[in-house]
């Protein structure tokens, strides 16, 4: 991966990402890690472009060598009310104050960096181009995968552990068939179409408690 920018070039630099902008459930999950100068880091990219086994090893080594990471998150009722760019915000905003090293400058994937404590850079597709910005990304995505996979269990039937939340047709289908479960995000469209429909079977209400299905 080509660095362009100076990420290393500060003290104490952190670099923040998230996950989850795009699933129909779960939190969104933001990372902020300051990388330590003196323990390079080999294969850091964007986590998209990463494997399963490569996110998790990779990840693993971030927290062992980083001089400071930390990882928060904005839930589905914050999502819904804020909508899910200021959520995203709100997560790293949370996750740079963790940090148990104060950062002196943070540099952020995308177009917007939330306001924080020092000064901010957004940078566009920071995730390929800057280590710290690609170590933020990984850890985001291996805990937010990590919890979604945990959902599996709780609300079976979904799909969480194969598709973490993202509208794939499996998990528009299981909307359809069992409805709309705490975690969804009822401000996306899919999950507010699955809320709108006048009938769902009795049994799931009975086998599933806690749900909220539509016109009940």
């Amino acid at each position: 991966m080509t660095n362009t920018l100076l990420d290393h070039h500060y003290q104490c630099l952190a670099g923040v990402d998230e996950a989850g902008r795009g699933p129909l459930a779960g939190p969104v999950v933001a990372a902020a890690v300051i990388l330590d100068g003196r323990r390079p880091i080999a294969g850091l990219d964007d986590s998209k472009r990463l494997s399963h086994a490569k996110r998790l090893h990779l990840s693993a080594e971030i927290k062992a060598s980083a001089l400071a990471w930390s990882v928060a998150e904005a839930g589905v009722a914050e999502i819904d009310r804020l909508n899910i760019l200021n959520a995203s915000l709100l997560a790293m905003q949370r996750a740079v104050e963790a940090l148990a090293v104060a950062p002196r400058m943070a540099l952020v994937d995308g177009l917007h960096a939330p306001a924080l404590g020092c000064p901010a850079q957004a940078v566009v597709r920071g995730d390929s181009r800057v280590p710290a910005i690609s170590a933020a990304s990984i850890i985001a995505k291996v805990e937010r995968d990590r919890w979604m996979t945990a959902m599996e269990d709780r609300y079976p039937g979904y799909g969480f552990a194969a598709h973490k939340g993202y509208p794939t047709w499996r998990h528009i289908a299981a909307l359809a068939r069992l409805g709309v479960t705490p975690i969804h995000r009822r401000s996306f469209a899919p999950v507010k179409e699955a809320l709108n429909k006048s009938e769902f079977p009795a049994a799931v209400r009975h086998r599933l408690p806690g749900f909220q299905l539509s016109l009940e």
